[in-house]
């Protein structure tokens, strides 16, 4: 069974950092490819990043790059998500995503599996 967990959201300033991590169960890095993906509120989801499993290449939103970096540990089976230089337009519900196609999409729809989510507010 696959599964997919969220943590490390919470509140935070403008201008600061927050660790996300996404625990993985039922799949592995190198069977899927994965996503984060978030929803503001009353926004629709939009991509943030995407990494192959096939290279590890990586596909930024380009209202993060430079400031959101995606990783993976694969003894722990963890995705994580950094974000530094946080802005309050970053406030949203984070989920990772994964889907075994060797090039990720940048579209939601086409992710197999979700987590729950996790909510980071960036205060202003």
């Amino acid at each position: 069974q696959v599964r997919l967990v969220e943590s490390g959201g919470g509140l935070v300033q403008a201008g600061g950092s927050r660790r996300l991590s996404c625990a993985v169960s039922g799949l592995t890095f190198n069977t899927h490819s994965m996503g984060w993906f978030r929803q503001g509120l009353g926004k629709e989801r939009e991509f943030v990043v995407t990494i192959s499993r096939a290279d590890g290449t990586t596909q930024y939103a380009d209202s993060v790059k430079g400031r959101f970096t995606i990783s993976r540990d694969y003894a722990k089976n963890t995705l994580y998500l950094q974000m530094d230089n946080l802005k309050p337009e970053d406030t949203a519900i984070y989920y990772c995503a994964a889907d075994d196609t060797w090039l990720p999409s940048t579209t939601w729809i086409s992710y197999a599996y979700w987590g729950q989510g996790t909510q980071v507010t960036v205060s202003s």
